[in-house]
C-alpha cells in the first residue's frame, strides 16, 4: 500500500523533523556556549546531548533528501512501489526515532528529554505514516527485493543517463571479476591481484575525478559514489582502492606546484602510481595536530623520523602523502608539512625495500586485500621538490581540504557494503527453508529486510547529496560528515541483521556474510570515527546558532 499524496508526505515529515531539530540546537545551544560563544571545553562536557543533535541533523536531512528525490521522481512518472514503499518505511521509522529515543550506537540511546524538550508534536505525522509501515507493507517490500536479485538497487535511482551508464557497467564488472573470488581472497588474506587493479585501472577508477588535462574523466563526485559502491558491494578491498588516489589527486590538484601537478596526477589518474595516506601515529589517533614524526631539512633532501601506523595499502604504493612536523618548536597542527613521498614498490615478504624505512603488517579481522601496516622512518630521504607546494607548514589545512571527498567516498563504500549484506540476506531468507516455507516469509525476517532497504534507500539518497554539492563547488563538509556518520551505521546494522538472518550458517568463516560483518566494522571507525564525526557535525552546527 502506498500512503496517497506521499512525497508531500515525506516532505512533511522532513519538515517535522527538522522543526524538532532546530529546538535541539537551540537547547544545546544554552548548554555549550559562554558569552555568546561556543565553548570547547562545555562541547567536550555535553557529547551525550551534542553528539544526538548531529545524529537527528542527519536523520533530518537524510528525510529531506528522500523526500526532495521521491518529488523528482514523481515529476519523470517513475515513483513507482520499489521507491514509495522503502521511502515511507524509512519516514515512519526515522520519526518514531527521533520522538522516542535515537540510537547513536548499540548502546548509547538519545531522546528529546535528555534535553528537556518533547517530541509530541511528531506524534500526529507519525500515526499517518503508520500504515505505510505495516506488515503487510513490509512483507510486499520483500517480493519486491527478491523481484529485483541481481540489479544494481531496489530503487530508481535518480541518475542522469551517463551515470546510469556507469553504473550498470562496473555492477556488471563486479559481478563477473570480484564476487565469485572476494571471499577467497579475504580467507586467504591475499593482496588484491595486481591484474585486476590494472583492469580497474583501465576503466578510469583512479583517475575518475581527475580532470582530463592530466588523463583523468573529470566525471565528479556522484560518479565516485556510484563506482566507489559498485565495487565494495563485491568487496570493500576493491572499493576502496581508489581512495588514496583521490586524496593524493586532490591534495596536488589543489596545492601542488605545476611541475607536481605534471609530474604526478596523470601517473595517478592511469593508475601507473598508487598513493598511500601515511598521516596516523600511533600514539595519535584522531588527534593530528599532535603529530610527533618529524622531517629535518638537510641541502635539498628532508630526513624523515618516526613511527606511522594503520597505513593501507603501504607495500604495494609507489607514493606516500606523508604529513610530519617540520617546525620542532611547534606543539599544534602548524607545525606540519605534506611530502609526496616516493618510495619503491614492495611484496607480502619485503613490504619495505627503502633505506630508512621499515615496517610490517598489522593483522585485522576484515577490511582485507590492501592490508594495513605500521611503518618506522629512520632518516628517509624526501627530495625538497616533493613537499606539497614548496610550501611548509601548511599541511593540516592542505590535508583538511580533503576530508569532504573522502567522507563521501567512505559514506558510498558503506552503501556498497550495505547492499552486499542485503543481497546475501535475500538469498538466503528466500532459499532457506523452514515449517514448511521461505524464512522470508516470517515477519521477524521480513522486517529486517524491509528496514535494510529503507535505510539503504536514505543512506544513498544522503551521499549523493554530498556529492552533489561538492559538485557544485560549495563547502559541504557537514553533508559529507552525516553521510558518512548515517551510513557506517547503516552498512553494520545491515551486516549484523544479515548474519542473523542467516543464523548458525552466517557465523562460519567460510560464508560470505561472516565477511561482510568483519569488513563492515571499520566502517564507523576509519575516515573519522563516529564519535569523533558527530563532534564535528555538532560543532559545525553550534557554531552557527549563537
Amino acid at each position: 500500500m502506498i500512503l496517497p499524496n506521499l512525497p508531500a508526505r515525506l516532505a512533511e515529515a522532513a519538515d517535522a523533523a527538522e522543526a524538532l531539530v532546530a529546538q535541539m540546537k537551540a537547547a544545546v545551544a544554552v548548554r555549550v556556549s559562554r558569552e555568546g560563544r561556543l565553548d570547547r571545553a562545555a562541547l567536550d562536557a555535553e557529547q551525550h546531548v551534542a553528539h544526538g543533535l548531529a545524529w537527528a541533523a542527519a536523520y533530518a536531512e537524510t528525510l529531506r533528501q528522500t523526500a526532495a528525490w521521491a518529488t523528482a521522481l514523481t515529476t519523470e512518472n517513475r515513483f513507482g512501489e520499489a521507491e514509495a514503499l522503502p521511502a515511507q518505511i524509512l519516514a515512519f521509522e526515522y520519526l518514531s526515532q527521533l520522538a522516542g529515543g535515537l540510537p547513536m550506537n548499540q548502546g548509547e540511546i538519545f531522546r528529546p528529554g535528555d534535553l528537556g524538550l518533547s517530541a509530541d508534536g511528531l506524534a500526529p505525522i507519525i500515526e499517518q505514516l503508520r500504515p505505510g509501515a505495516s506488515q503487510a507493507v513490509k512483507s510486499r517490500v520483500v517480493a519486491l527485493l527478491e523481484a529485483a536479485r541481481g540489479r544494481p538497487s531496489l530503487e530508481a535511482s535518480g541518475l542522469d543517463e551517463t551515470l546510469e551508464h556507469v553504473r550498470d557497467q562496473f555492477h556488471a564488472f563486479t559481478e563477473e571479476k570480484i564476487v565469485p573470488y572476494a571471499h577467497g581472497w579475504h580467507l586467504r588474506d591475499e593482496l588484491i591481484p595486481l591484474p585486476l587493479i590494472e583492469e580497474l585501472a583501465q576503466l578510469g577508477v583512479f583517475g575518475l575525478t581527475a580532470p582530463e588535462a592530466y588523463g583523468g574523466s573529470g566525471l565528479g563526485k556522484v560518479a565516485m559514489c556510484v563506482v566507489s559502491e559498485a565495487l565494495s558491494r563485491g568487496w570493500i578491498g576493491t572499493g576502496s582502492l581508489g581512495t588514496r588516489s583521490e586524496i593524493a589527486a586532490e591534495l596536488i590538484l589543489a596545492h601542488g606546484t605545476p611541475a607536481q601537478k605534471e609530474r604526478f596526477l596523470p601517473a595517478i589518474a592511469s593508475g601507473q602510481i598508487i598513493p598511500t595516506a601515511v598521516f596516523t601515529e600511533p600514539e595519535a589517533g584522531s588527534d593530528l595536530g599532535s603529530l610527533r614524526t618529524r622531517a629535518v631539512r638537510d641541502g635539498d633532501t628532508w630526513k624523515v623520523t618516526g613511527a606511522k601506523t594503520w597505513i593501507t595499502h603501504a607495500a604495494r604504493a609507489d607514493l606516500m602523502t606523508l604529513l610530519v612536523r617540520t617546525d620542532p618548536t611547534s606543539k599544534d597542527h602548524r607545525g606540519l608539512s605534506m611530502f609526496l613521498a616516493e618510495k619503491p614498490r614492495g611484496s607480502e615478504g619485503v613490504p619495505f625495500p627503502a633505506p630508512g624505512m621499515d615496517g610490517g603488517e598489522i593483522g585485522v579481522i576484515g577490511y582485507r586485500g590492501m592490508k594495513e601496516y605500521e611503518i618506522a622512518f629512520d632518516g628517509f630521504a624526501v627530495p625538497h621538490a616533493n613537499l606539497l607546494g614548496e610550501q611548509e607548514g601548511q599541511g593540516f589545512s592542505q590535508l583538511m581540504a580533503t576530508f569532504e571527498s573522502a567522507r563521501i567516498q567512505t559514506a558510498a563504500r558503506a552503501i556498497g557494503v550495505a547492499q552486499a549484506a542485503l543481497d546475501l540476506a535475500v538469498d538466503y531468507a528466500t532459499a532457506r527453508r523452514q515449517f514448511g516455507q521461505p524464512i522470508a516469509e516470517f515477519p521477524r525476517v521480513a522486517n529486517k529486510l524491509a528496514y535494510m532497504a529503507a535505510e539503504l534507500l536514505g543512506a544513498r539518497r544522503l551521499a549523493w547529496f554530498a556529492a552533489r554539492a561538492k559538485d557544485e563547488g560549495r563547502r559541504c563538509d557537514l553533508e559529507a560528515g552525516m553521510a558518512k556518520l548515517v551510513a557506517a551505521r547503516v552498512a553494520w546494522a545491515c551486516a549484523d541483521n544479515a548474519v542473523q538472518i542467516h543464523g548458525g550458517t552466517g557465523f562460519a568463516v567460510e560464508q560470505p556474510v561472516s565477511r561482510v560483518l568483519a569488513d563492515a566494522r571499520i566502517l564507523n571507525i576509519f575516515e573519522g570515527a563516529g564519535e569523533i564525526q558527530a563532534q564535528v557535525i555538532a560543532r559545525r552546527l553550534l557554531e552557527g546558532a549563537n
